[in-house]
């Protein structure tokens, strides 16, 4: 399903939430053209990477005129453009939004970064840790006394940056569409991240979440809580409901010791995690999930994600899928229970002459090709 047919997004390559916003987006079904750089620099994942499927990708010199103006020749027919530089890079170059706009009115122009086109810090380099400790998004991520620890961009880059950039433009076209007029989307993971914080904002108003660690249900309740196993891996709790917790005394034989009848007395948190620290500790991870097996207990198993790959649950709804030598996991969301289906990954510059020719028309390939 191509739920996104007729889009057509321009992308000038980088690294992190700019390219992964421009693959979701061509993994709905949008025309996505990729702008490279001639020598291949694409960050350290390089330009033949998973982020890149299903866009096509054309080689320019952004610094040279003839590449200037295939970017801009490009903008004339695109619904949105995606650049994720330092702010007033892309404006040196001759490609910031007024230039791109006096071209095309109804472009929707998608800036990404991680401080914002404002304020103090946005000309800092900095990377998602960094972004997502300044919001407020790296508090909570680990247990009182500990350094905090964040899965690798998945907070900052994509939660917060690349899916609120893909809602920004969106929202962007819909707008243009009504109105005839584009606009300027800045996205940042500062804010975006920021933004994402509610629900735990919301929670801590309802005194389920402290300012001091380790009197959270996050980080100091037994039934929200990770256990290692006797394996050495881990299993996740959150049984944070009344019914759900019963489920998960009754599967580990603990429905009726009275130690763990009053599931909200904090003062008794660290002891009860202690006793059920030991009770996890004298199972496999893969015992304890046959335990838990079809209950409302809460408890899911830690995966990698090659293993999540193998697991039923994921196996049956095909989530991840092998291809071009990587690991990767379908297009998200679904619609009307159907799975839109991603293109491959294009080698570096792939379809340079093939969009050049379009964009030139009549003009003889011997004319243009000289100039680019």
């Amino acid at each position: 399903m191509n739920i996104l047919s007729g889009v057509k997004i321009v992308e000038i390559a980088g690294i992190g939430p700019g390219p992964f916003c421009a693959m979701h987006l061509a993994d709905l079904g949008a025309e996505v053209i990729t702008v490279q750089r001639p020598d291949g620099r694409a960050g350290s994942l390089g330009p033949e990477t998973c982020i890149n499927r299903g866009k096509r990708a054309i080689a320019l010199d952004l610094k040279s005129e003839e590449g200037r103006e295939a970017v801009l020749r490009l903008v004339d027919g695109a619904d949105a453009l995606i650049e994720g530089m330092r702010p007033g890079v892309i404006e040196r170059l001759g490609l910031g939004p007024q230039a791109c706009r006096a071209r095309n009115p109804r472009l929707v122009f998608g800036r990404m970064t991680g401080w914002g086109q404002s304020g103090p810090l946005a000309q800092m380099a900095a990377h998602d840790a960094n972004y997502i400790s300044l919001s407020g998004a790296l508090w909570n991520a680990s247990p009182a006394g500990q350094a905090p620890v964040t899965p690798f961009s998945v907070v900052g880059d994509i939660a917060g940056g690349a899916l609120y950039l893909a809602i920004g433009i969106l929202s962007g076209i819909l707008n243009a569409r009504s109105t005839g007029v584009g606009c300027v989307v800045d996205a940042s993971v500062v804010d975006g991240s920021a933004h994402s914080l509610h629900l735990l904002l919301a929670a801590k108003a309802r005194g389920l979440i402290s300012e001091k660690r380790g009197r959270s249900i996050h980080d100091a309740s037994p039934f929200y809580a990770t256990y290692r196993c006797a394996d050495g891996g881990y299993l996740t709790a959150g049984a944070i409901e009344p019914q759900f917790y019963r489920v998960m005394l009754a599967k580990l034989d603990l429905a009726n010791d009275p130690d763990f009848e009053r599931q909200w007395d904090r003062d008794r948190w660290p002891e009860l995690k202690e006793r059920l620290q030991a009770v996890f500790a004298t199972r496999t991870r893969d015992e304890w999930e046959k335990v838990f097996e079809g209950s409302d207990a809460c408890i899911a198993p830690v995966l990698s994600p090659e293993e999540a790959a193998r697991h039923p649950h994921n196996v049956a709804r095909e989530t991840y899928f092998e291809r071009e030598g990587f690991l990767q996991a379908v297009p998200s969301p679904r619609f009307d229970d159907r799975v839109c289906v991603p293109g491959p990954i294009p080698r570096h510059g792939q379809h340079t002459d093939e969009i050049l020719a379009k964009l030139h028309g009549d003009e003889p390939e011997s004319a243009w090709k000289s100039r680019v």
